[in-house]
């Protein structure tokens, strides 16, 4: 597969902005990419579109989508979590008082060769061999969108598996949205990438918040004298203040998830050569070689370091530097510049 490089540089124009911030996140998309934001925004108000997100586990999926609705328009697009709708499915097959209602609901729409007895035994007895059959998962998705407000539509993880490419083919129809554009989100991380976000990231044992020590850190950070170390202090408003933790796993990387990643290449791969529907193709890293010419350097993603003087701790940071699956040293982007190109490919895909 071909990933094209995807230029957000400006020529000649010298500004530079936090993409932390909300407001400077919103003054850099209206230069970057106001005009097509602009033509997104009138398709909306009477049209709207399904899109697929595939892409490796811990891609970014979610945070692209979420991201180009907070730009786009919030109240006219949607995000879907494939993932999400299992594990509430999960948790209301344990629960027996809302488990009859809701199997009546599903009785209506599903169709499949396993019965829904079958499959709600085996999830209660957290038979984790047992696959949940593509029949039900679009039944549970079309539960699910029903009782939403008709939007344009990022669909995240689905499909699941190769089996379910050809479904996805007829996806829009049997989700109710039958006129809509489809389109294929595919995105390309090095999995250099994903493995050091797992091995980085801490969580609050208090808000479940996550944050990562050398990728994205908390605004308050502590040294422990005793392991000579830093550490961060969960930063949500809501919460106290509690020392982040590495989460359980974590620092065995993309170790235990491989098997998971070769089929979601698998996934890319053959999404990538399926005719009849339009393709954007987002990439989350640049060549060092290239980078300079093709985006700014605050579009990238930073390392950040941390050093002892004087008895305070200073943050640094430096452009984050990986090595992508060819070996090639590349940068990392930051989440908008990918959003931009997600932003400008969806106007062509859409014909706009």
């Amino acid at each position: 597969m071909d990933f094209p490089l995807f230029k957000t540089k400006i020529d000649n124009v010298d500004k530079k902005f936090d993409l932390t911030d909300f407001e400077q996140r919103k003054q850099y998309f209206e230069l970057k990419a106001g005009s097509e934001i602009t033509k997104l925004r009138d398709f909306l108000r009477a049209n709207t579109f399904v899109a697929y997100l595939l892409g490796k586990k811990n891609s970014g999926k979610g945070t692209y989508a979420k991201m180009f609705q907070e730009v786009v328009s919030p109240d006219r697009i949607s995000h879907f979590s494939v993932g999400d709708m299992i594990r509430s499915f999960d948790e209301t097959v344990q629960n027996f008082d809302k488990l009859g209602g809701f199997k009546k609901e599903l009785e209506k729409v599903y169709r499949g060769f396993v019965s829904l007895d079958e499959i709600i035994k085996a999830m209660q007895s957290r038979n984790t061999q047992v696959l949940l059959p593509s029949e039900l998962i679009l039944a549970l998705v079309k539960m699910e969108l029903a009782k939403r407000p008709k939007n344009s539509i990022f669909i995240d993880g689905f499909p699941r598996n190769l089996d379910q490419i050809s479904y996805s083919l007829f996806f829009r129809d049997l989700i109710g949205y039958r006129d809509d554009s489809d389109v294929f989100v595919l995105i390309d991380v090095p999995e250099t990438v994903i493995d050091e976000r797992i091995k980085s990231r801490v969580i609050c044992p208090l808000c479940q918040t996550s944050r990562g020590l050398k990728l994205m850190p908390s605004k308050n950070v502590g040294f422990d004298e005793e392991k000579k170390e830093f550490y961060l202090l969960c930063d949500n408003p809501g919460c106290s203040g509690a020392r982040m933790v590495p989460k359980e796993g974590d620092k065995f990387g993309i170790d235990p998830i491989r098997e998971r990643l070769k089929i979601d290449e698998g996934l890319i791969k053959q999404a990538f050569g399926l005719y009849g529907i339009p393709k954007v193709l987002l990439r989350n890293a640049l060549p060092v070689a290239v980078a300079s010419d093709m985006v700014d350097e605050y579009e990238l993603t930073p390392e950040f370091y941390y050093e002892m003087k004087d008895g305070q701790i200073a943050m640094k940071q430096k452009p984050w530097q990986v090595k992508d699956d060819e070996g090639l040293m590349s940068h990392s982007l930051m989440a908008p510049p990918v959003v931009v190109a997600l932003i400008k490919q969806l106007v062509v895909a859409l014909s706009l």
